[in-house]
């Protein structure tokens, strides 16, 4: 059995334990789910930045190039361009972009396309693929 000082102290700890996860459950959850509504803008895409897990393989992260993308919702956008791929070859690409989450001014989703430009994949031919993306606005 707890003697009374010890059941106040641990009262004590146990109350400053749940109000801490209750403020905690309000801040843990930084995703913000983005209201689809109709919207028409045009945006010009200088390139991206890629992320390779094989990092000894030599492969370019700075996808410079230009396209331009038409968002018809604040969620999805269509787009089209070219850019300098990893493999250090020029590709071209028509996609669907979809980012319905966000954290803060960082849009989450992926991107839906057709690519052109890999030596490896289909000797530089076609190919579709689903990418994960974050872009900043």
């Amino acid at each position: 059995m707890l003697k009374p000082s010890r059941l106040g102290r641990l009262a004590g700890i146990l109350s400053t334990g749940l109000f801490c996860l209750s403020a905690h459950a309000e801040l843990s959850n930084p995703f913000d789910l983005i209201d689809a509504q109709p919207i028409s803008e045009t945006w010009i895409n200088p390139g991206f930045y890629s992320y390779h897990w094989q990092r000894d393989a030599g492969l370019n992260g700075n996808n410079y190039g230009l396209g331009v993308e038409y968002r018809f919702s604040t969620v999805a956008s269509v787009t089209a361009g070219r850019f300098y791929n990893s493999d250090r070859v020029d590709s071209t690409y028509v996609g669907l972009y979809y980012q319905p989450v966000a954290i803060g001014p960082v849009r989450l989703g992926a991107a839906l396309g057709g690519f052109d430009g890999y030596p490896k994949m289909r000797n530089g031919g076609w190919f579709l693929a689903a990418i994960p993306v974050a872009s900043f606005d």
